[in-house]
C-alpha cells in the first residue's frame, strides 16, 4: 500500500493543523497554570485553595500529555520530509492506511506500538 503524494500532502495538511490546535491549547493551559491567582489571600477558604491546586495539577497533567503528543506529531512531520511517513518506526513494516487516517501522527503499527508499550522492544 504505497502512500500517493496526494494522501500525504493531507496527512501533512491535517497534523499540522492538529500541531496548531494543540498548540494554541498548550499555551492558554500554560498561561492559566503559570498565571497568580488574584484571589489568594486572608479570605480565600483553604477548601477553596486545595481545590485550585487540585486544578492546576489536572491542567499540569493534560500539558503534559498534549506536549507528548505535539513531539509525535513533530515526529510524524519528520518522516514526511525524510519520505518515510507510513512506515513502522520500528519494525520498518508499513503502516495500515485505516491507521494511519484514525491517528494521523502514528510512526509504529499497532503490534509494534503494543511492544514497545509492554517493553518488548525498543
Amino acid at each position: 500500500m504505497h502512500l500517493k503524494k496526494t494522501d500525504i500532502a493531507n496527512f501533512k495538511k491535517r497534523l499540522l493543523e492538529l500541531r496548531e490546535q494543540i498548540s494554541q491549547t498548550l499555551q492558554q493551559t500554560n498561561k492559566e497554570v503559570t498565571q497568580p491567582d488574584q484571589s489568594k489571600g486572608y479570605s480565600q477558604h483553604q477548601a477553596d485553595e486545595g481545590t485550585d491546586d487540585f486544578v492546576k495539577n489536572i491542567n499540569l497533567e493534560v500539558s503534559n500529555k498534549e506536549t507528548n503528543l505535539l513531539r509525535q506529531i513533530d515526529r510524524a512531520l519528520e518522516k514526511i520530509e525524510e519520505n518515510t511517513y507510513g512506515i513502522c518506526d520500528l519494525t520498518g513494516e508499513e503502516i495500515p492506511l485505516k491507521r494511519l487516517e484514525a491517528i494521523p501522527y502514528a510512526t509504529m503499527t499497532v503490534k509494534a506500538q503494543d511492544q514497545f508499550e509492554k517493553g518488548i522492544i525498543q
